[in-house]
């Protein structure tokens, strides 16, 4: 009975756990399963040290029994034997013995009442002693479904928290900022590059456009040199004249032309 209620706990005691675990896809499903198997290697176990536990009762309710009724016909022979004495004090010889035949039938009873108990009696102790180890071995199996509840979260937890050290280590290896060949400086390059270009459209451009006003004001100039020098020919006034020979000071003609005129 021991051997099967407690077979499979020593089974999982003897078996190398980190083998399995090895051997296993999943550990963590592993050691559920492990807890699972254990748990209801328990609740067989508790099932069968109740039977006996119950089996234990029954004898010693029988026993009491049987000492109960040991001590019931006991006193029915005292009182049956005082009875007889009384009617033989009294001369009525027949109904003294009578109560003495009742009294040996008692006696009979609980003679009989008190080797059913003894005969009980070893198998009490022995139940007895069964019973006892088993609450003491089940009661170890308790114990060790804690380490191994206890064990299976420790395990889990590291396992999940090297996983997690495994995907940051990979992450931080696939980037690395210091490394001008990287992604990251391929990136940043191109962006340089496009900014520098966009210096550079935006300088071109600022000195298309001061060179478009140059040339404006260079045209300006011009028609007004012209439209004066058409006032001259046709008579204009003498401030029109003014006004175009301070205009065009900064012409290009050379003064000592003006002096052979």
């Amino acid at each position: 009975m021991k051997q099967s209620i407690f077979g499979r706990m020593a089974q999982l005691a003897k078996a190398n756990i980190n083998s399995l675990l090895d051997q296993a896809e999943d550990p963590q499903k592993m050691l559920d399963q492990m807890v699972r198997d254990y748990t209801n290697n328990i609740a067989e176990a508790e099932s069968a040290v109740a039977q006996t536990i119950g089996n234990l009762r029954m004898l010693q309710d029988d026993y009491n029994e049987d000492i109960k009724n040991a001590q019931d016909w006991g006193k029915k022979a005292l009182a049956a034997s005082r009875k007889a004495d009384e009617y033989r004090a009294k001369g009525d010889t027949v109904d003294a013995e009578k109560f003495d035949n009742l009294a040996k039938v008692a006696l009979q009873r609980q003679m009989s009442a008190e080797n059913e108990a003894k005969s009980a009696e070893p198998s009490i102790a022995s139940q007895t002693e069964v019973v006892d180890k088993l609450k003491h071995g089940l009661g170890q199996m308790k114990g060790k479904l804690n380490e191994l509840t206890s064990k299976r979260n420790e395990l889990v937890a590291r396992s999940k928290t090297a996983a997690a050290q495994t995907q940051v280590h990979d992450a931080m290896k696939s980037i690395d900022f210091m490394d001008p060949t990287s992604e990251v400086g391929r990136f940043e390059e191109k962006i340089r590059r496009e900014e520098a270009k966009v210096r550079g459209q935006q300088e071109l451009a600022a000195s298309s456009l001061d060179a478009q006003f140059n040339s404006l004001e260079d045209l300006g100039e011009q028609t007004e040199i012209e439209a004066r020098l058409a006032a001259l020919k046709s008579g204009g006034s003498p401030a029109a004249i003014g006004a175009g020979e301070n205009r065009a000071a900064g012409s290009t003609v050379d003064e000592a032309d003006f002096d052979k005129l």
